[in-house]
């Protein structure tokens, strides 16, 4: 953890979340246990004021499920996040309601995430009318506008549908409806993974901008590694439904310690032409393991060049290596 987070007041505090989904085996009797998917299984993290922690793994490794628990979209099997002093999986639908005021999200197909019966001032206004029915037509058009203005679109456009605006317009419009609440933490969920790459730059500058101005914190979920970097101040690396190492960006891409870590981090790409041909891509060979039934002991073993045979017998947990602003959950670090 570096100096400037940790003068940084700590808002969301997240302990050995799990979430499991109940699975039924096609043409099971119906006495028969159903087998359990671990989507999330254990992940301790602190999100501070400001920050930006970048959310990085494979495609079914845990990011999205991760970013719904933490705002209550999805149930938790055990675990707590705590929000303000507040534990978020004790609460009932009425008071977790309320918080949603404070936790927004942003969802990765700007299109499909918008009701395409519905015109962008009715879209962007409905948290504001939901929360403050008190605020009359003319105040929810105000700022409506003015939201529209600070994340790049005209005023003008107010009464247009969805269908009418590009990609691009379509996340903008996305971000003001997430950010008219004035939210302390936004999670995004790959929110540039279906735009182009011009588009990409424009959305995440916008998005660094509008956390400068707000003092958000941000959960930035992503593919894209070389985006990651760019925005982000931490980085989780997740593997499986576990948390595998968690750093400063610079740290961990320049420094990476975990061998999935350092694998992902070899397939980044590299400006320079003669350094991108002459470097070596870490392959890890083998298939993501089902999170129905993952390997016993550390979930990474049946891909990991450097196992060894007490790999097998027990879970590897987060912890800081010392002289390091890294945590590492790994045997042979």
């Amino acid at each position: 953890m570096n100096t400037t987070t940790q003068t940084k007041e700590k808002i969301l505090t997240v302990r050995d979340l799990r979430v499991h989904f109940d699975i039924r085996e096609e043409g099971a009797w119906p006495w028969q246990k159903p087998l359990t998917l671990k989507a999330v299984d254990g992940i301790d993290l602190d999100i501070f004021e400001g920050e930006t922690l970048g959310v990085v793994g494979e495609s079914g490794c845990g990011k999205s499920t991760l970013a719904r628990a933490l705002i209550g979209m999805l149930p938790a099997r055990t675990g707590s996040v705590v929000w303000m002093g507040q534990d978020l999986t004790k609460m009932d639908k009425k008071k977790l309601r309320s918080k949603r005021q404070e936790l927004q999200m942003i969802f990765q197909d700007p299109l499909a995430s918008l009701n395409p019966r519905m015109n962008i001032g009715d879209i962007i206004a409905e948290p504001l009318t939901t929360f403050h029915p008190e605020f009359s037509k003319t105040q929810v058009k105000e700022k409506v506008q003015a939201i529209m203005t600070r994340v790049g679109l005209l005023p003008n456009l107010i009464n247009r549908y969805p269908h009418e605006f590009s990609g691009g317009q379509c996340q903008r419009i996305g971000i003001a409806r997430a950010l008219i609440l004035k939210p302390k933490l936004v999670i995004c969920d790959e929110p540039v993974s279906a735009l182009d790459v011009s588009i990409q730059a424009q959305v995440i500058n916008l998005l660094k901008e509008l956390q400068q101005e707000m003092g958000l914190a941000l959960v930035f979920i992503a593919h894209d590694l070389s985006v990651v970097r760019h925005i982000s101040d931490r980085v989780l690396v997740m593997y499986l439904g576990h948390a595998v190492e968690l750093a400063d960006a610079q740290e961990l891409y320049t420094n990476p310690k975990h061998p999935y870590t350092k694998a992902l981090m070899s397939a980044v790409p590299i400006p320079d032409p003669k350094i991108e041909r002459s470097k070596k891509i870490q392959l890890l060979h083998g298939d993501l393991p089902s999170p129905i039934n993952p390997p016993s002991g550390c979930v990474f073993r049946t891909r990991c060049p450097e196992v060894q045979a007490h790999c097998a017998d027990k879970s590897p947990t987060l912890d800081t290596i010392k002289g390091h602003q890294h945590e590492v959950s790994c045997h042979m670090v």
